[in-house]
């Protein structure tokens, strides 16, 4: 009889039910209704739960993401108890067959400002979500990055929209490892490879009403800031694979301090990017020519 573990994740509104087993090897899987779910009896009859609004599916757990109907202590105890029953009475999780066929995936470099950093852009959607790892112990929510940290020349990995960021160590050249960091990465996700475990990383609601409750905490001045940095410079530097971050605003300084991420992170022109370009713009549209950048990783 399997007995299932429960366990919380970061994200508040999904709960995983682990098996002491893996249930599946074809993948990662999501379900966003019951139509949706043809392939997975289980997650079929979880929809009929009213609370439930997505069903994921991988290696040893399902992972179930709430409407805020009802709260996971409520409810969490009798989900398990359910999929247990529907387990041991033979019920099928997952019609394999379908999900084992390779989905054609293109996959290629393009070179960024970085000389260290290439961007690997994929024809497919990895994340809305951008995520950064600097080490392999980060790599939770990711078990593509945590398979691309085997490469010795791997140093850090941004992952964002439908492109992964890597950055390499001095001592190897691109010209030596990108074909095989670029064929790894085709190969990894047309084989069905997940590429984010989206119930580690906050939901994109989650993430954003986040984001909105500390921007409203701001002052004016770091609210204006980071909407010049959203709408200006953001999109600029994503084209080149790396993202920068707004970290605070010192009032009394007129200091503004960002955060290098992807390939702008160690890139030899972003001292001028945010000196020339950034601080310029800033001053220019704050109407303050006290104004400073700095990156506090860069």
């Amino acid at each position: 009889m399997i007995k299932l573990t429960v366990r919380e994740t970061q994200n508040p509104t999904i709960i995983k039910f682990e098996f002491p087993e893996f249930i599946t090897d074809a993948g990662n899987f999501e379900f966003r209704n019951i139509d949706d779910a043809k392939n997975s009896p289980l997650a079929q009859q979880l929809f009929y739960l009213p609370f439930v609004k997505t069903v994921y599916i991988s290696s040893n757990f399902v992972a179930i993401e709430r409407y805020s109907i009802v709260s996971w202590d409520d409810v969490k105890d009798d989900v398990a108890e359910q999929i247990e029953e529907f387990v041991n009475n033979g019920g099928t999780i997952i019609n394999a067959e379908p999900a084992l066929a390779k989905k054609p995936v293109t996959v290629y470099g393009e070179i960024t400002p970085n000389p260290s950093a290439l961007k690997f852009v994929a024809s497919i959607m990895l994340t809305k979500t951008p995520v950064e790892y600097k080490n392999v112990d980060a790599t939770a929510s990711s078990p593509l990055a945590r398979e691309l940290f085997n490469f010795p020349y791997v140093k850090e990995i941004y992952i964002d929209e439908n492109y992964i960021s890597i950055t390499k160590y001095d001592v190897y050249d691109w010209n030596d490892v990108s074909h095989e960091i670029r064929v790894f990465i085709k190969q990894y996700i047309e084989n069905g490879g997940p590429v984010l475990d989206e119930s580690l990383i906050p939901t994109e609601a989650v993430r954003e009403e986040e984001q909105t409750r500390k921007f409203d905490a701001l002052d004016v001045t770091s609210q204006k800031i980071i909407n010049i940095l959203e709408e200006y410079v953001k999109p600029a530097v994503a084209a080149d694979g790396g993202n920068i971050a707004f970290d605070s605003y010192d009032e009394s300084e007129k200091r503004v301090k960002v955060i290098l991420q992807g390939a702008c992170n160690g890139c030899p022109s972003s001292t001028f990017t945010l000196k020339s370009g950034i601080e310029n713009m800033l001053k220019d549209m704050l109407n303050d020519d006290q104004i400073k950048v700095e990156a506090i990783n860069g």
